[in-house]
């Protein structure tokens, strides 16, 4: 009987508890099924209308769509937050006020409102994903913009923008703020006449723009990291973007070493999504002040930038090749004009944009006197196609004397690089008497040779070519410019048979090598750095650079040139360099006197004269040729626009995995190139937006790939 009543006892309390609970499901009105439909829920007091920019792609859904904010989340849908929406519902589909159905997407609210401009029923959010305001208006301003820039769509850029979100990375704290460290030192500015005065100018809290021509060696990553620090020391943030991994690890052991740990992050993809995704989030509390990373950092939302820096922007890994397409140079000018920050533009060599922004005034030039870029530079020797090897050596080699006894005197104290061209370069047509690249007489697009006949073609807006001949010299014969990239590796080996040949290419990209005797083999851009510097340089095949059928081949190969170059020792302590080319062409007289400023000036001026990029504004129309017909008909272009082409598009060379833009396999495309003066660029990406936007709200036609300010156009 105890034993009963003491059980009874016990079960008393625990009754009592499930029937408030019970009584507590009862009483909730809530509705939780997912994916929730809010039927009948009381929306917010204040504010109960959110505007949604939804996570769909197409020009044609490019706009804010309102949604209704139920009560229970208020708190946390605050304008930057990621949230859940129904999107496609129809009309007829209303219950309990609230419009139903459609598919869940993910979105950003961009604002709150108290009423809504559309009259009927709203759907309501469905769900917060998260509170954390990972889209401030900063942010958001910069990402419209750049969509407007290039012709896209605004989800297209936060996809480029916004990391993918990762909770248990959001449930983290990130660390406080550091105080802001003391200006630096000039350190190796004091190369550069106005370089203290540039770091001085920063560290006020101005915003000084400059155009920077370094001094080859190893001080340029220590030169940003100062920059930075500066920027840091007047309360402000600093973002450095340059072209790949390699060089982001230099500038971040230099950031390391000068300032230490915690005061800036690095955003490259090697760090993986969640670690990269837990510095973002440092960087958009405001934990971090500064931030180093390659094109995808473009857009790192850095509180009260100071400084937004670029280094080598001609390296086309600055251009994203996800829709739409834009180029981490552009994107900083617009965040330094936009945030009032320093500008720095930094590279050995000189791009023609770099040229333009010191010609319209928007920059100043910040580069050393003649006298300390001669004794920095190593000494350079040029060697023609008609220069021959002169022993059995050299011939083995193929090599020319003048190379083969540099590469021979420079092991005997250290590494020699050695640059060769890498396969699949496209061979362009030039004059045979004065190598002038032949050009179209309507446009002066590119010419090339098409079909078994060899008629010549412009590769822009296709007209044939009739009894050419060369504006320069008068000549009427032309060449292929190059040969395609020889495999040296193995014929080095056997010329220097003691010494050891170490490659570095796409497959395996050396970081460093010692200082000791080695050969290095490399395609442009995979060069390592040698510790204390190379002996000497071989540029080798210098046509293949030469001879890309691009408007910027010129400029790419000296770019290239003066990249591999600058890694060789100074003058002073032996350092030559070898370039096998035509020793009277531009970009060849410009790398022996190390003049990349004033080849891009010169290079500014032709395409002035010819209304070539980026003294007029282009954009590339690629799909089917119907469809590219029809959206360019369609398009109300400004006035004076000029239509060339289209062309057809080359087919992908069999087993080359497929780039952005490539037709897809077994179709025809064609491409046709819009250009417009100075000035109507904005005008001219609004039309052909339009235009794509009403054939994809069509759904008729095949697609269209846009592509503004193109950097690859023939």
């Amino acid at each position: 009987m105890s034993s009963e009543n003491g059980r009874s006892e016990r079960e008393a309390p625990e009754a009592e508890q499930l029937a408030l609970i019970r009584e507590s499901v009862r009483k909730a009105k809530v509705p939780r099924a997912k994916p929730r439909t809010w039927r009948g829920a009381a929306l917010a007091a204040e504010l109960p209308v959110a505007r949604v920019l939804v996570d769909k792609g197409p020009v044609h859904l490019d706009r804010l769509w309102d949604y209704a904010v139920p009560a229970e989340l208020d708190a946390d849908a605050r304008p930057g937050t990621r949230v859940r929406v129904r999107f496609g519902a129809g009309t007829r589909n209303v219950r309990g006020g609230r419009r139903e159905g459609g598919g869940l997407l993910d979105g950003f609210i961009v604002e709150r409102v108290a009423e809504s401009d559309y009259q009927g029923p709203l759907a309501a959010i469905a769900q917060v994903l998260s509170p954390e305001p990972v889209l401030g208006p900063a942010l958001l301003g910069l990402c419209r913009s750049v969509a407007d820039r290039y012709a896209g769509s605004l989800a297209d850029v936060l996809q480029l923008a916004v990391p993918p979100r990762h909770a248990r990375i959001e449930a983290e704290p990130s660390p406080a703020p550091l105080p802001p460290p003391a200006a630096p030192s000039p350190g190796s500015w004091t190369r550069y006449p106005t370089g203290p005065a540039y770091l001085d100018a920063v560290a006020r809290g101005d915003s000084p723009r400059a155009v920077w021509t370094a001094l080859p060696g190893p001080h340029w990553p220590a030169e940003l990291a100062r920059a930075a620090a500066a920027a840091l020391a007047s309360g402000r943030g600093a973002l450095i973007v340059v072209p790949d991994g390699r060089a982001a690890a230099r500038v971040d052991a230099a950031l390391s070493a000068l300032l230490g740990a915690g005061r800036h992050v690095l955003l490259t993809a090697d760090t993986g999504p969640e670690e990269r995704y837990r510095r973002w989030l440092a960087v958009s509390r405001g934990s971090v002040r500064a931030v180093v990373g390659t094109r995808a950092a473009m857009f790192a939302p850095v509180r009260d930038l100071g400084l937004a820096a670029i280094w080598d922007d001609g390296d086309s890994s600055h251009s994203e090749p996800h829709a739409p397409q834009p180029h981490a140079r552009e994107v900083l000018l617009s965040r330094a004009a936009h945030e009032k920050a320093a500008f720095l533009l930094g590279g050995f060599g000189c791009t023609v944009e770099a040229a333009q922004l010191v010609d319209t005034g928007w920059a100043l030039p910040l580069a050393a006197d003649r006298e300390r870029l001669r004794a920095a530079a190593p000494r350079i020797r040029t060697v023609g196609e008609a220069d021959e090897a002169r022993d059995a050596a050299a011939r083995a080699a193929r090599l020319p004397t003048v190379a083969w006894e540099a590469a021979r005197e420079g092991l005997k104290h250290g590494p020699v690089l050695v640059q060769v061209p890498r396969r699949g370069y496209v061979p362009r047509l030039a004059c045979e008497r004065c190598r002038e690249p032949a050009r179209c007489g309507h446009c002066s697009g590119p010419l090339e040779a098409r079909g078994d006949d060899g008629a010549l073609h412009c590769a822009w807006c296709g007209r044939e070519a009739r009894d050419w001949h060369c504006g320069e010299c008068g000549g009427f014969r032309l060449r292929a410019q190059v040969v395609g990239a020889r495999r040296t590796a193995e014929e080095l080996g056997r010329a220097f048979p003691a010494v050891p040949v170490r490659t570095s290419g796409r497959d395996h990209i050396l970081d460093s090598v010692p200082d000791r005797p080695a050969i290095v083999v490399c395609t442009p851009g995979a060069e390592p750095v040698a510790e204390g510097g190379y002996a000497a340089a071989l540029l080798l095949d210098g046509w293949a650079l030469l001879g890309r059928p691009d408007l910027r081949a010129g400029e790419e190969a000296l770019r290239r040139w003066l990249g591999a170059a600058a890694l060789v020792r100074g003058q002073e302590a032996g350092g030559v360099v070898v370039v096998v080319a035509e020793p009277g062409l531009r970009p060849v007289q410009a790398l022996v006197r190390w003049d990349p400023a004033g080849h891009a000036v010169r290079e500014l001026a032709d395409r002035a004269e010819l209304g070539f990029p980026p003294v007029s504004r282009m954009a590339a129309v690629a799909g089917p040729p119907d469809a590219v017909a029809e959206l360019i008909a369609m398009a109300e272009l400004p006035d004076g626009a000029e239509v060339l082409g289209p062309v057809p598009l080359p087919a992908p060379l069999p087993g080359r995995p497929r780039r952005a833009g490539d037709a897809p396999p077994g179709e025809h495309w064609e491409r046709a190139l819009v250009r417009v003066r100075p000035g109507q660029g904005a005008a001219l990406a609004a039309a052909l937006k339009a235009a794509q936007a009403i054939r994809l709200a069509r759904r008729d036609g095949d697609p269209v790939r846009l592509r503004v300010d193109p950097p690859d156009i023939g």
